[in-house]
Order: C-alpha cells, then sequence, then structure tokens
C-alpha cells in the first residue's frame, strides 16, 4: 500500500494552528507531506456567495463549520479584513519546509480562485497564478514545482499556465491515477497526479459515518490498490486541528499495515512520464461535496504524441 499526503492549507488560522500541529504529528511518524499553501489574503467568510450551492447548506451543517474555522475566520473579508496569510505565516511555512516536507502553491486568494476560474479568461487566470507564484519566491526564494488548485477548480489557461511556469506536476483533480489532461482542446506537458481517496469533510455526516469511525472508512478505501497508490487530501484545518486524532489514527493503520506514505513529489519521480496516458479532463459532483470540480476522465490515448 502507498499513500501520498497532500495537506491544503487554506486559511491564516490553519497555516498558523494547524500547519504547526501536522508538523509535530508527522514528525513523531516519521513521515514526510506536501504542504499546499494559500499565500494571499484569507476571504474566507466569502464563501458564503456560495449558499444557493446544490448541496452547500448540507455540507455546512454536516461538517459544523464553525467549530473547525472558528468565527473570526469566517468574518474574514466581510465584517473583518482579509490578512494576508504569506506575509503572517512565511515562518510557518519555511518551517515546513525546513523539515524536510514538499512544499508548493494552493492558490493565492482561496475563495476567489473556487468560486470565479472555472469561468475566467487567460488574462484573470495567469494574473493570480502569477500573484502566487510571486509570494511564494518571497517566502521561499525560489519556484514552486507543485500546484494544486483551490477546490479542484480550473480552466484550460490553467492548465497551460502549469507548463509554461515550469511546474513538474499539478494536483487539481479527482481521480485514480496519474494522467496528462486535456481540456476543451488543451493538453500540456504537466502531469496530473489526482486525489484518490474520499476526504474527511465528505464523509462525515453522512451514512452513520462520525468522527469517532471515518478514518476506518478512509482506510477501507485505500485498501483498494491502484497503479500509482492513492492520494489522501487533509486540510490544516480539519486534520491539523479539531479532526488531530481521526489523522492520528489514519497514520496508525497505514503503519501497521505496513504502508509507504510518502509525499506527492514522490509519486511523480515514480512516474514513466513517456507512458502516461492522456485523458479528458471532465466536470463531476461527488458524494459529500457540493458543486462540480476537476475529475479524470475517459483516456484519449495510451501515451502523449507530444
Amino acid at each position: 500500500m502507498r499513500i501520498a499526503l497532500k495537506v491544503d492549507v487554506d486559511t491564516l488560522r490553519g497555516t498558523l494552528e494547524g500547519v504547526p500541529a501536522l508538523l509535530r504529528l508527522f514528525d513523531a511518524y516519521r513521515v514526510r507531506a506536501t504542504f499546499l499553501f494559500s499565500l494571499g489574503p484569507d476571504h474566507t467568510g466569502q464563501a458564503l456567495r456560495r449558499v444557493l450551492r446544490p448541496g452547500f447548506l448540507r455540507k455546512v451543517r454536516r461538517t459544523s463549520v464553525t467549530s473547525h474555522y472558528g468565527l473570526r475566520t469566517l468574518l474574514y473579508g466581510t465584517l473583518l479584513p482579509g490578512p494576508n496569510i504569506g506575509r503572517r505565516g512565511r515562518d510557518v511555512m519555511r518551517a515546513a519546509r525546513n523539515a524536510g516536507h514538499e512544499v508548493g502553491i494552493h492558490c493565492f486568494d482561496h475563495v476567489k480562485w473556487q468560486d470565479f476560474v472555472a469561468r475566467r479568461d487567460r488574462s484573470w487566470t495567469e494574473r493570480e497564478m502569477e500573484r502566487a507564484r510571486e509570494a511564494f519566491r518571497g517566502i521561499f526564494g525560489d519556484d514552486a514545482k507543485v500546484h494544486g488548485a483551490a477546490g479542484w477548480q480550473v480552466n484550460p489557461h490553467v492548465l497551460a499556465a502549469e507548463a509554461a511556469m515550469g511546474f513538474d506536476y499539478a494536483s487539481d483533480t479527482r481521480g485514480r491515477t496519474a494522467f496528462y489532461p486535456m481540456l476543451q482542446g488543451v493538453l500540456t506537458g504537466c502531469p496530473q497526479i489526482p486525489t484518490t481517496l474520499p476526504t474527511l469533510d465528505e464523509l462525515i455526516g453522512r451514512d452513520g459515518i462520525s468522527e469517532g469511525n471515518v478514518h476506518e472508512y478512509v482506510f477501507a478505501e485505500s485498501q483498494y490498490m491502484l497503479r500509482d497508490g492513492h492520494v489522501y487530501t487533509l486540510h490544516a484545518e480539519l486534520e491539523g486541528m479539531k479532526l488531530l486524532p481521526v489523522m492520528e489514527r489514519l497514520l496508525v493503520m497505514w503503519r501497521g499495515s505496513q504502508a509507504e506514505i510518502r509525499p506527492l513529489g514522490a509519486v511523480y519521480r515514480s512516474l514513466n512520464l513517456d507512458a502516461l496516458p492522456v485523458h479528458q479532463l471532465d466536470w463531476g459532483e461527488l458524494a459529500g461535496r457540493s458543486g462540480r470540480l476537476a475529475t479524470q476522465g475517459e483516456r484519449i490515448s495510451a501515451k502523449r504524441s507530444f
């Protein structure tokens, strides 16, 4: 069993509180992960625009958003100004890299990206990605090699920009195996390593699943063997805070099964890039998550032709 850990860091609180807790946990179990950081303003409160999105209110009720994010975070960008995560959290971000973890870009403005990127043009997309890249450079002194889109939201310009900006790979999608994505006729040389396992906020509150047993469901899903292993996306605001015990129980179970736990970069280095297939990138819905997100679609060719 091979499990890659991808940590999405969405908020200032997740950066300042969740990331250090995860660093301590991962150090205790001697595992390394990939941390993808939001690098601009925390505008979490503006997510209330999603109130009319199918399934959004059900998810809010199931996952007790206030208890995970805190009232102050839920006011950022509305009644409170949104603090700059990159400036306030740079020491924590550097600590993650200094501890041996892979670091990369999640986004600049998480809510802005998640809510609008799917319908935006090339100029808007490149501007947001360049803002994130410059912020990353200012913190780490070099360019990121991995990009993982907020909310699994992309457009064709994202794919083109990832290749142009020199990312080794991206993790913007949900799927089964690594692939080269094609969206609206755009095919680039930046491979996708998709999230394969369900996230905690998609599971808790459904079908008798609770904080006390959700780890058993994730572990059971990870038993299904995939060509490139599994990718588990966790969130600094969930597994790094209130649900930290769930993350520890998962690590114990994976360790007990002699699973190889690794960062996304280890998956990338294990791939035969010349033999990766090309898949259509589709928009799909997942149980427990509101709205549509980028998913791995049907295979177009057995390997790339560029």
